[in-house]
């Protein structure tokens, strides 16, 4: 579960991850020796990676990156199986399935993400005040996503489960157009498609996803990748480059909403609003042991809703390699 923090731990911490955006490159990089012959290919999601290295002035790389473009995790996942991509990202969701199907992938580090982005909301003239009033509800919802997994833990803790709503099972994009439309009574989504709801249908916010998810956005790799000396040192690399520039965000998140904007179309003060809206601050991590424990009772919640076919031990996915790499700057002040 995520921590509460403290005000005071807080700015501390905002403080650490700013003076980390500040050191020179040279501190924090790896010995890499001659990568100008690599080329990494990365996963990234419209609006993130791409245009995060770029606000921050981090996406001269001595080695060359192949920018793939996929919007959800499955397939990052799907790519670094079949050896088409060496690193990609999503929720910890993804990878409980690829554990349980034995896939080729590795989780070398962490994103710290917000959590008030990940909502369960109901329209504005419904009778719904709490989780409680779900019962017998419309509630739309993406299965095996976060979405799913805190809406679980949200019924739960109201002594609820999926078997007393009805819950319907939607894209994102067909989840808005029905709440929209009123098909919907309330709504478990993640992203843009909360702010959406909340801004322009006036939906009211039950519960975010703080206190029920991790807030661990794991890093996937292809272990093919990582077996090799020159490419694992541009990976490390690359790491260390996405490090600072989570960093460096909590601080300049103005120039990064404007690059972000440009790529996604949504304008700039809805962006600036999600972040001053945020959880914690951003940052990327080291593997931690915290994170595995989170990880796995993701896998053993899905399990006992009956979306995984059987156990699946995520522990193995976990690698460590870039832990030292990764430590000092954000890891440090986490």
């Amino acid at each position: 579960m995520l921590r509460s923090f403290p005000s005071t731990f807080r700015a501390t911490r905002r403080r650490l991850l700013q003076a980390a955006a500040l050191a020179p490159a040279a501190a924090l990089a790896a010995p890499t020796g001659d990568l100008a012959g690599i080329t990494l290919r990365v996963g990234t999601y419209k609006g993130n990676w791409r245009a995060l290295l770029d606000a921050a002035g981090l996406q001269q790389a001595p080695y060359r990156i192949d920018w793939r473009e996929l919007n959800n995790g499955v397939l990052h996942i799907e790519a670094i199986n079949g050896d088409a991509l060496d690193l990609g990202s999503g929720s910890e969701i993804p990878p409980v399935f690829a554990a349980r199907q034995k896939a080729s992938l590795r989780l070398v580090a962490a994103i710290h993400e917000d959590l008030n982005n990940q909502v369960t909301v109901a329209r504005k003239e419904a009778p719904i005040q709490s989780i409680a009033d779900l019962k017998g509800k419309r509630v739309g919802y993406v299965r095996a996503t976060t979405a799913h997994y805190f809406l679980a833990k949200q019924l739960a803790e109201a002594g609820l489960s999926f078997g007393d709503i009805q819950a319907v099972n939607l894209s994102p994009a067909d989840g808005l157009s029905a709440f929209a439309r009123g098909d919907l009574d309330a709504w478990a989504i993640y992203g843009y498609n909360g702010q959406i709801a909340r801004l322009q249908h006036g939906a009211r916010v039950l519960k975010t996803g703080v206190g029920y998810l991790s807030g661990n956005f794991p890093v996937y790799a292809n272990p093919r990748s990582l077996e090799d000396a020159r490419r694992r040192a541009a990976i490390a690399d690359f790491l260390q480059r996405l490090q600072r520039a989570y960093a460096w965000v909590n601080g300049n998140f103005l120039a990064y909403a404007r690059t972000q904007s440009a790529e996604t179309r949504i304008p700039v003060g809805d962006i600036v609003e999600l972040f001053n809206r945020r959880s914690d601050d951003y940052a990327l991590v080291g593997v931690s042991e915290a994170a595995v424990r989170s990880h796995q009772d993701v896998a053993d919640t899905f399990l006992r809703l009956g979306v995984l076919d059987g156990p699946a031990d995520v522990r193995p996915l976990w690698d460590r390699r870039f832990d030292a790499a990764l430590r000092g700057g954000a890891a440090s002040a986490a």
